[in-house]
């Protein structure tokens, strides 16, 4: 099993970091957990395009998970994709699916009268509204829906992926949480978001001192991170969804390491973990983990 990360970012932009978006290759399944700004051209350039994917999961309905979605739907039509995208998420997912469909009716038919393309089976959206606790099947993996605390949002899902005997949890969006970690117990692969609050300076007209504590309080802070994964017993973890996207690298690894001793990578934008292997590849670069996963 492997997980590419696809965008590291969060709503604010960078060039570096792109919105939230993994990719998961296990068993010959591809699936794609989140849809942020950019995810179509991070498919490209990992390799997998949206015309090969079978299947979208959806965290949660905030616009920095989902708000190339439809691009994901074009694109993927545009490389010839010749089926249906299966997209599983929270409750409110197909009434967004079906008000984003419409509003681009009229330029989706324009489209397709125009160019004559010989399918228009990628245009079509497969929606599941799915429950915390509910099992998924792709291939050989097996998905678990966690639900998380990313309260005010209603409906905010973690998940677990089980391939073989390896094991992968992604935190999705959420502050600190228990059924996070009791469902990611053992897990080879722990990925988590993080908010580095100690860098999110008030800025008048910007953010307020409300501002940043509503931010921090529903997402998990760097300083209790590290806690987490030890707590979970895992046996490596990657940060992502930094927020601030340029954060500095050093003083927040130091500052997780100080509670979490196993492998943690700060990933970035198209760095792969692969599970099997027991390796980390960004770029040319490749990172054994010897016996450690």
């Amino acid at each position: 099993m492997e997980i590419v990360f696809l965008g590291t970012g969060c709503p604010v932009v960078s060039t570096e970091r792109y919105g939230p978006a993994q990719l998961i290759l296990a068993d010959g399944a591809r699936v794609l957990v989140d849809c942020g700004s950019g995810v179509t051209q991070r498919l490209v350039a990992a390799g997998t395009p949206g015309r090969d994917l079978d299947a979208l999961l959806l965290t949660h309905l905030h616009s920095d998970h989902l708000v190339d979605l439809y691009q994901l739907i074009v694109s993927s039509w545009h490389q010839g994709r010749e089926r249906p995208l299966p997209v599983y998420g929270p409750p409110g997912t197909r009434r967004y699916v079906e008000g984003l469909m419409a509003l681009w009716e009229s330029e989706l038919s324009q489209r397709i009268a125009h160019e004559k393309r010989p399918s228009t089976e990628a245009l079509k959206v497969a929606v599941t509204e799915i429950a915390a606790g509910e099992v998924l099947s792709f291939g050989g993996v097996t998905v678990r829906a966690v639900e998380v605390d990313h309260k005010p949002v209603r409906h905010a899902f973690g998940f677990v992926f089980e391939a073989g005997s390896e094991k992968l949890a992604l935190s999705g969006d959420t502050r600190r949480c228990e059924a996070l970690i009791a469902a990611a117990k053992g897990a080879d692969l722990l990925v988590h978001e993080v908010f580095v609050h100690r860098e999110m300076p008030l800025v008048p007209g910007v953010r307020s001192a409300e501002t940043v504590a509503n931010v921090a309080g529903y997402h998990t802070l760097s300083s209790e991170v590290g806690r987490i994964a030890t707590e979970a017993g895992v046996k490596a973890l990657a940060l992502t969804h930094f927020v601030p996207p340029a954060a500095d690298r050093a003083a927040l690894l130091a500052e997780v390491a100080a509670d979490f001793t196993g492998p943690l990578v700060l990933a970035e934008d198209l760095l792969r973990i692969d599970l099997t292997a027991r390796k980390v590849v960004y770029g040319q670069a490749e990172l054994s983990f010897g016996k450690a996963l």
